[in-house]
């Protein structure tokens, strides 16, 4: 048997707003496995993107708990969830959050120092020639393409060679064939580095290609079911 990467336990997750508190997650109960894909799929509010936020460590959770790589996350202060994601969580968002006023490299390597890691240009450099961008080392976010910034973000997320990566909708803000590419790019740094891979999408030809399939409605988990790998499992 497996032993989990991540786990949630009876996991609950409610806001204040002005109407009153709010249920974003209710009872979520899942465990991720070393090495698995998992596509969490749903419509738009659902609670997809605040799972993917508790699983990395950047929501707490109201009630249950939340492991990751063994640790208790609501135990953490953020110092020492901000050194758990450094060290075992990469994460790629819709939007590319990188630093303007650095190049691609500069961006890729801040992380590394601030994790104290030797050599982090060198590791930089050599994460996006794993994403094709050698060409593009001091580029500014600027002089860049969507696509060309999404690797970078990506090739940031991979560097510190994660065990678990985290991606909310990565493709959202490009176009078809850039996005197809740069899933490319995931699903094999993903299986070449041996990552974990939580995804957070609406399309159903990225889905397919994860090996399990979480469904998610009005905050619940509704069902989690592995895949064949081809979209007509996912309408079953």
């Amino acid at each position: 048997m497996s032993v989990s990467l991540a786990e949630f336990d009876d996991v609950s997750l409610t806001l204040p707003s002005r109407a009153g508190p709010v249920d974003i997650l209710r009872g979520i109960s899942l465990d991720v496995t070393p090495g698995e894909a998992i596509g969490i799929v749903g419509p738009s509010g659902s609670g997809k993107t605040t799972l993917l936020m508790v699983m990395g460590g950047l929501e707490y959770a109201t009630s249950g708990y939340v492991r990751v790589v063994g640790e208790n996350l609501s135990e953490l202060s953020e110092d020492a969830l901000a050194r758990l994601r450094g060290q075992h969580i990469g994460i790629v968002f819709q939007s590319f959050h990188l630093i303007p006023t650095m190049t691609a490299r500069e961006n890729v390597a801040l992380p590394l120092e601030f994790l104290g890691k030797s050599e982090p240009f060198s590791v930089a450099d050599e994460a996006l020639a794993d994403v094709g961008l050698s060409h593009r080392l001091d580029h500014f976010p600027a002089q860049l393409s969507g696509g060309e910034q999404q690797r970078v973000a990506l090739a940031r997320a991979l560097a510190p060679r994660p065990k678990l990566l985290l991606a909310d909708e990565p493709t959202g803000n490009l176009d078809a064939q850039t996005g197809a590419q740069v899933m490319d790019l995931i699903f094999d740094l993903q299986d070449r580095h041996g990552a974990t891979l939580v995804l957070v999408t609406h399309d159903q030809a990225l889905t397919a290609r994860c090996k399990r399939i979480v469904r998610m409605q009005d905050g619940r988990i509704i069902s989690a079911d592995a895949t064949d790998g081809s979209e007509a499992s996912l309408l079953s």
